[in-house]
């Protein structure tokens, strides 16, 4: 990554982000400053923008996804974050190896596992590849819930004038171990729930979605 690039085009969208938006950061002390990866939910196109003015590091590993590889904005966001391409729609194993590839050298992984932004304004299911990528790479997951980011909330404000307020709350590290062979995919399955879970539980209960009666959720809110 051309760490000046990418420092000066941060200071950029801090800069607009300063005039749209109100951000509250609750938690991001607790980003440990080596290897990490902050697993977020996807409510709207400026999430990325969000992620990028709050995070105080140049060493971001960031999947984009491909559509927007030639977007003014994010296509420049893209470039100066030497972003990996990613295709939404299959399971894009080229990408993953990329991005492994990537976390081998030491980084900060910032994805989405629900792997795009939500329809609905709420939680979708997640994938499971943000669980791979932890259980392969051995890096802690830090939990991450925005809200206010909805793209319909933010056109509207802009229409009149109004800066969005959107919150960034982050959870407590978790890590992910995953057995080899035999019961591997559904380990997976239950680390994803895990993932999807911390991130609901620091939601207000609209933004809960698919994950708002799921009994981990509930042990969760319970404890």
């Amino acid at each position: 990554m051309d760490a000046m690039k990418y420092s000066t085009l941060r200071s950029i969208v801090r800069f607009i982000m300063k005039i749209i938006t109100d951000i509250e950061i609750y938690g991001i002390d607790k980003q440990p400053r080596g290897n990490l990866i902050i697993a977020a939910n996807h409510l709207g196109r400026l999430d990325t923008a969000v992620l990028i003015s709050v995070i105080d590091r140049e060493d971001i590993i960031m999947p984009i996804a491909e559509k927007y590889r030639n977007h003014l904005f994010y296509g420049a966001i893209g470039r100066a974050a030497n972003a990996i391409w990613l295709n939404r729609f299959e399971a894009d194993y080229s990408a993953l190896r990329q991005i492994l590839a990537r976390m081998e050298l030491g980084g900060l992984l910032a994805i989405a596992p629900e792997g795009t932004r939500s329809k609905t304004e709420a939680l979708q299911e997640g994938k499971m590849g943000v669980a791979f990528l932890a259980g392969k790479s051995g890096y802690p997951i830090l939990p991450v819930a925005l809200t206010g980011t909805e793209d319909r909330r933010i056109v509207e404000n802009l229409k009149h004038f109004r800066r969005s307020k959107i919150t960034v709350t982050a959870g407590e590290l978790m890590e992910i171990h995953l057995p080899a062979g035999k019961g591997r995919e559904q380990a997976m399955h239950i680390a994803t729930d895990e993932i999807m879970c911390r991130i609901a539980v620091m939601l207000p209960e609209r933004y809960r979605g698919v994950y708002a009666n799921h009994p981990r959720l509930k042990e969760l809110l319970n404890s």
